[in-house]
């Protein structure tokens, strides 16, 4: 999925403290959706924009026809940008888009996105198709870029705001700049929320261009934050009459996005381990119920000490973290969740510890890995805009150029 980071670094992280969670599983910082071609020729149009992250759903001020452009958070589950569009919209014009530059090379001549990734994307958001269609919506599917496509489906559609999540990375960053630049002389509103982390960016005790560059300073910093309530899915969504107006689109297929499936693809799901992920919010939402059962049912595997050994092995992990990439679970849900089982998760016997430990009555390991993923997420966020050298340390013989340019 994205870039994953990792936390081995023995200053912040070592591996003998109990108190501090092991990168069990990939602490992926999140997956650039793509954009997409229309069906027909429009006229770009869009709006002056709001490029704010609203703690909370706007009021239903208008009743107003919004574009809710997903991105790397499929799902409907605590999905704010959909959770305020439905709130303050008549109807809804749910759209993901397909960038082919989220196909093609980096700069450095590597794959950005291979095809065991890709077919996780394609799954994701079929699955996400299907649940808008059971709730009388759909979700219209294009391949191009954003910056052209999302002011056309929205002239097309009529509507009045753009609602999307924000993401961290350079160029999701740029994305999001570029879609705003596109749309800014239509008219029409854009607000870009903040929804990938276990804490909300609003609520952090520091600005984030002061944000701890070490993970044990970021911890002690946002110890005894509270996690937001996670925002239930939206049982109707009602979306813009599409009829003879927009298409929803096909999803394209690996070959239509210039990917061509390996061999070792075809065995893999063939195989009786079914080494395939399959991607969505359906499969996210299936193995956290089945890992969190496994947590009650195996209380070692939720609780890691000195002691405790049993989540080494072969499953010592949820496996979760491709889901987390792609906003098909949130991690709010996933913490909530994990925290109903974690008291019968604790081992009777064992002594829960007080701060940053294993937890007491509240949370297990597993919790505090959305810990490193949100450290992790917030630093590259603070790291993301084009900044000039200077600006992000001091000059030396070996500084890049133009490192965030």
């Amino acid at each position: 999925m994205a870039a994953a980071a990792s936390d081995s670094d023995p200053a912040a992280h070592p591996r003998d403290d109990p108190s501090l969670p092991f990168a069990s599983f990939s602490l992926s910082l999140s997956l650039r959706t793509p954009a997409a071609s229309l069906l027909s020729p429009l006229t770009a149009s869009s709006p002056g924009l709001s490029r704010s992250f609203p703690s909370g759903a706007p009021g239903a001020a208008g009743r107003r026809r919004t574009l809710v452009w997903f991105r790397a958070d499929l799902r409907l589950h605590d999905h704010e940008p959909l959770h305020a569009a439905v709130g303050a919209s008549s109807s809804l014009l749910p759209v993901f888009v397909f960038d082919p530059r989220d196909f093609g090379k980096s700069p450095s001549g590597f794959d950005r996105t291979g095809p065991y990734r890709a077919s996780f994307l394609l799954d994701s958001v079929a699955d996400l198709r299907r649940s808008l269609r059971a709730r009388g919506g759909d979700l219209v599917v294009r391949v191009g870029r954003p910056e052209v496509v999302i002011p056309e489906l929205a002239r097309a559609a009529g509507a009045e705001a753009v609602y999307a999540h924000g993401e961290v990375s350079r160029d999701e960053c740029r994305a999001e700049e570029k879609v705003s630049k596109a749309i800014e002389k239509e008219g029409v509103e854009v607000k870009y929320f903040w929804g990938s982390t276990l804490y909300h960016l609003d609520d952090l005790p520091f600005r984030l261009n002061d944000m701890p560059s070490n993970y044990g300073g970021f911890r002690e910093a946002v110890k005894g934050l509270e996690v937001r309530k996670v925002l239930d899915a939206p049982e109707e969504v009602k979306c813009v009459p599409m009829k003879n107006v927009l298409e929803p689109g096909d999803i394209p297929t690996l070959g239509e996005l210039g990917l061509s499936a390996p061999p070792a693809m075809a065995q893999d799901s063939k195989s009786a381990a079914g080494s395939n992920l399959i991607g969505g919010e359906a499969e996210a939402l299936e193995r956290l119920k089945k890992f969190a059962a496994e947590c009650c049912m195996q209380p070692n595997k939720a609780v890691k000490d000195s002691t405790q050994n049993s989540i080494y092995g072969a499953n010592f992990s949820c496996k979760i973290s491709p889901w987390l990439a792609t906003g098909c679970l949130s991690p709010r849900f996933m913490y909530e969740e994990l925290k109903k089982h974690a008291i019968r998760a604790i081992p009777s016997g064992s002594t829960p510890k007080d701060g940053d430990g294993t937890s007491d009555a509240g949370t297990n390991w597993l919790m505090f890995e959305l810990l490193w993923r949100d450290f992790f997420r917030f630093v590259t966020k603070k790291y993301s805009s084009p900044q000039k050298t200077s600006e992000v340390a001091p000059a030396t013989g070996c500084t890049p150029a133009p490192a965030f340019a």
